[in-house]
């Protein structure tokens, strides 16, 4: 590093320090804000989910007087019965108007039809657009089914057949993924939270060493020094990549102590989220903090204003995600193609780590290699655009 870019970075470095509100809002509200939401929402649907699964469940029916084996089998299951509307209109005027979340409606004719050996119509009223309500219908439809196959067996039995007669297969499902892998699906995320920690680290510096000075009309006399105006660039360039540095690594410890909190364990996930991943997805992510820092300057310089490069730079945090997006909906794996990818190199690369499965080098290595290039040559496009004059009009 010359004389030159070492005095333009720590003067950039010094000035994003004074700026406390910004340094504060960069290094620890993004890296933070991440990891306490991720623990707070995992948290709350896994405690919900536990409730609904061992809470009594209160459950309006109507006609309960005409089938009592099927309400006593009900209680069985931790459904408690109550009474319900007048009649089927009352129940769906009901549960739409959300007075109830389910209602189960048992015909007159059920003893009349189970008799006969009749299919009985036995209706559930929920509204699948409510998240309560739905959950609560798959217990009572649950329930029902049980019943169902409960009745079907006892008519086999009496008629002299084996049950077993209307199995023909039996089905089993080999499970091959580990509890690290299960956590993946969930933890696979985490990429899109380091990425946007890592940008905003440093979107704030590259907009006041850009525009920020245009604006102030600090740039002209700053390119009026007898220097290498690469060198200016460059250091500023450097100076983000500091800090997205420090907002990478802030935000991976942040996981790494929410993660501690999140109780996985309950839903067959072991988090391979250690001080070891913390350091290899430090050192996976670090080669992208060039090509972020050089993509955002080179944007900002292009705007006149400090809201202009805001605006402009919030289409920056979002592109890196998009290729990612694709890849998690479609479930693609790592291929030596993709590793030319920034972004979706490091979340593939970084899926593959939490997951404990072996690391592919020449993966390691491509995805670096083309990340760090990339930020190069951004970098040197960012260079030529600064010797030109235009830039100060």
């Amino acid at each position: 590093m010359s004389h030159t870019m070492l005095i333009v970075f720590l003067k950039e470095v010094m000035d994003n320090f004074r700026d406390r509100r910004t340094l504060m809002s960069a290094l620890l509200l993004g890296p933070l804000f991440g990891p306490i939401l991720f623990a707070f929402i995992i948290n709350l649907s896994l405690k919900q989910s536990l409730t609904d699964d061992n809470k009594v469940l209160e459950l309006p029916v109507i006609g309960s007087d005409y089938a009592p084996n099927l309400l006593r089998f009900l209680e069985s299951r931790n459904i408690k019965l109550a009474d319900g509307p007048s009649d089927r209109e009352a129940a769906l005027r009901a549960v739409r108007e959300g007075e109830n979340s389910v209602v189960v409606v048992i015909p007159e004719s059920i003893s009349a039809d189970l008799a006969a050996a009749t299919p009985v119509r036995i209706e559930i009223i929920s509204d699948r657009a409510n998240n309560t309500a739905r959950r609560e219908s798959g217990r009572v439809m649950d329930a029902l089914s049980a019943y169902n196959q409960q009745l079907a067996t006892m008519r086999l039995v009496l008629r002299g057949v084996n049950p077993v007669v209307m199995r023909p297969f039996n089905i089993d499902s080999v499970d091959v993924s580990t509890p690290s892998g299960r956590s993946a699906m969930l933890l696979g995320m985490l990429s899109y939270f380091f990425i946007f920690a890592l940008l905003t680290g440093g979107m704030n510096l590259a907009i006041d060493s850009t525009a920020g000075e245009r604006e102030r009309g600090s740039l002209e006399p700053l390119l009026c020094l007898p220097v290498m105006r690469d060198h200016l660039i460059i250091g500023k360039i450097l100076a983000a990549c500091l800090f997205m540095s420090l907002s990478l690594f802030l935000s991976l410890c942040s996981f790494f102590v929410a993660l501690k909190f999140v109780p996985l364990q309950q839903l067959g996930m072991t988090p391979n989220f250690g001080a070891d991943v913390v350091l290899i997805g430090f050192l996976l992510l670090l080669p992208f903090t060039l090509l972020g820092a050089a993509l955002m300057t080179l944007v900002a310089s292009f705007t006149k204003s400090y809201k202009e490069a805001q605006t402009w730079l919030s289409v920056v945090l979002l592109t890196p995600t998009l290729p990612i997006m694709v890849v998690s909906i479609l479930m693609i794996r790592s291929s030596t193609a993709l590793m030319f990818i920034p972004s979706l190199s490091q979340h593939l690369l970084l899926v593959s780590v939490i997951k404990n499965e072996p690391i592919n080098m020449l993966h390691v290595g491509i995805s670096s290699i083309s990340t760090l290039l990339l930020g190069l040559v951004a970098t040197l496009v960012c260079a030529r655009l600064y010797r030109r004059e235009g830039l100060l009009g």
